[in-house]
């Protein structure tokens, strides 16, 4: 598995509103959205950013509101993109083999975004995924390859 570049990092965590003070007032991040969900493909550097809830976290992950008791509460995540949908499965089942546990296993969200995620022990939710909207022509679907 090598992955074509990284999609996406997010902040996690319960939100307040000095934090929406840092990072969209202070440091001036073009994040929009509504309520707790703030997000934007317009930092440079990056093809996602974003602040994302525990609670939307806690639902991504486990299909529930809340973060499981007795499980390191996520301070951050990261995804890696792959070429197509079909690669996150491979991905998953070979960080399976390597003897990573995935928090699940590759799923298509409401929006189609198909991702597998695992969780290291420090608190990362780290992710295998595939965005349609993240490919474009003018960008390789795989390392080193330009269309």
């Amino acid at each position: 598995m090598l992955p074509a570049w990284t999609s996406g990092s997010s902040r996690a965590w319960p939100w307040s509103s000095p934090r929406r003070a840092l990072f969209i007032e202070t440091l001036g991040l073009p994040l929009e959205g509504e309520g707790n969900d703030h997000s934007s493909g317009s930092v440079p550097g990056s093809k996602h950013f974003g602040l994302w809830p525990l609670s939307q976290a806690a639902e991504s992950c486990f299909g529930t509101a809340r973060w499981p008791a007795g499980r390191v509460v996520p301070q951050a995540s990261i995804e890696f993109e792959v070429a197509n949908a079909e690669a996150v499965s491979a991905a998953g089942a070979e960080l399976q083999r390597a003897g990573f546990e995935l928090v699940h296993q590759a799923r298509t969200e409401p929006w189609g975004h198909t991702v597998a995620r695992l969780r290291t022990a420090e608190g990362l939710i780290g992710g295998i995924s595939y965005a349609p909207s993240l490919h474009d022509d003018s960008t390789p679907d795989e390392p080193g390859r330009d269309r």
